[in-house]
């Protein structure tokens, strides 16, 4: 597949040069504007990340607002979410943006990024900051601040690009972020590991762009279903993401043992025969976990009632920072937002 990738990565380079050179256009926008991405296909962990980031923005008295493009979506165009939304109408992701932070913040979808920025601001005059959910290779809208995240166990550096690997471009791409981010950190990383991936991601990096760690925080269940709590330590696990392997680690550290995983692709959308097959495998005391994202998809009203009467959990994410990391990137997030603004 190498030559395959390397065609692939030329094309790509090529695209860059041209966007480096100005000979494409980046449109700026009259607001700050906070782009997340990664250089690899899926699962670095956006969807907590954009979420930690919202909650500090609001923290420090911004207004902000999330604009994906809402991958797996059945609308074309500018969409903005309201209480009618589903995961058909915006996607899971921001699906899930919408319902964690119940409303209070303007969440959007469009393929187009610089119409749904305009367009954002057009129904929301009063936002203060934009936030581009995977849109590391958006080049058509030029962002104040880039954010490249990657995988402790799966770094970009050690990757290849598609369809040798799973890179997006070529490592060099890196070279746009303002901060790169390690995802999925253990908490036992010792600060001679986090120099060893600091020298590896500065080799494509660009010069000053500081390489911080995060770590996920797995919280209690939340029953979807009938059941208030799990019980036994038996457990089924039935996911439609691209990583499932962390939390299947995070829950066989808690106890609990794995008989079966149904396990899909990312943003799949689950029938009402796969859910069935999910509860025949149900023994007595079992529970079945799952994730927040998941949990969007399987709350649509064709599964609903399936869902109620199961004992199902989705098991909550936060994210945390190693070694300061979340003050530090504040600090450099702090000149584009308000002058009144604190860290």
């Amino acid at each position: 597949m190498l030559p395959l990738a390397w065609l692939y990565a030329g094309v790509m380079a090529v695209r860059n040069w041209l966007y480096d050179k100005g000979l494409k256009k980046s449109a700026v926008h009259p607001v700050p504007i906070i782009s997340l991405g990664n250089l690899r296909v899926g699962g670095t962990g956006k969807t907590p990340h954009v979420a930690w980031l919202i909650a500090r923005l609001q923290e420090q008295g911004e207004t902000p607002a999330i604009l994906s493009r809402g991958y797996g979506r059945e609308t074309k165009g500018f969409v903005l979410a309201g209480p009618a939304a589903t995961a058909a109408t915006i996607g899971d992701e921001p699906l899930q943006y919408y319902h964690d932070f119940r409303g209070a913040v303007p969440v959007a979808v469009a393929e187009n990024r610089n119409l749904g920025i305009r367009s954002l601001l057009a129904a929301h005059p009063e936002l203060s900051v934009v936030v581009l959910d995977d849109a590391f290779q958006h080049r058509r809208v030029r962002p104040s601040f880039s954010i490249l995240l990657t995988e402790q166990q799966r770094p970009f550096y050690e990757d290849h690009v598609l369809p040798a690997g799973r890179l997006r471009e070529s490592r060099g791409g890196a070279r746009r972020a303002d901060a790169v981010i390690v995802t999925k950190c253990e908490a036992t990383l010792t600060e001679e590991h986090r120099r060893a991936i600091t020298r590896q991601v500065r080799r494509y990096a660009r010069p000053g762009a500081p390489v911080l760690f995060s770590m996920y925080h797995y919280l209690a269940p939340v029953p979807l279903g009938r059941q208030a709590v799990p019980t036994g330590k038996d457990a089924i696990l039935l996911t439609g993401i691209a990583q499932p392997g962390p939390l299947r680690a995070e829950l066989e550290a808690g106890g609990y043992r794995i008989t079966h995983h149904a396990a899909f692709p990312d943003h799949h959308a689950f029938t009402a025969a796969e859910l069935a097959a999910v509860a025949g495998q149900l023994q007595a005391g079992q529970s079945v976990f799952t994730t927040r994202k998941d949990a969007m998809r399987l709350l649509e009203p064709p599964l609903r009632e399936q869902v109620a009467a199961l004992p199902i959990f989705y098991i909550p994410i936060e994210v945390g920072f190693l070694a300061g990391g979340d003050a530090h990137l504040l600090q450099l997030l702090n000149p584009l937002i308000q002058p009144t603004a604190v860290v």
